[in-house]
């Protein structure tokens, strides 16, 4: 069953995402994962945090697809290049 992924990150360093978005596709394909849909500036209702910068809404064939995507020891630079540019915090949805 198809199980969603909500990224929710806060940019730090302006020229970090464009390298990050350069490989993240790949990344992401690489477990059968596919961006959804993505919001450079997103409407908050309501934030218990930092301002953020960017939401993106993933779909991964399974939990399991979708984990594999964010532990994969491959992917380690990419994850990085997300990181260095910001927090992040990625939420998998009940599917």
């Amino acid at each position: 069953m198809t199980v969603q992924v909500l990224a929710f990150t806060t940019v730090t360093d302006k020229d970090a995402p464009g390298a990050y978005r350069e490989k993240a596709s790949d990344a992401l394909s690489k477990h059968c994962g596919s961006l959804v849909g993505a919001d450079p500036e997103p409407m908050v209702l309501e934030a218990s945090g930092d301002t953020l910068s960017v939401v993106a809404l993933l779909a991964f064939p399974s939990a399991d697809a979708a984990k594999a995507w964010r532990e994969d020891p491959e992917l380690a630079d990419v994850h990085a290049l997300r990181n260095k540019g910001g927090k992040s915090t990625i939420v998998m949805l009940p599917a």
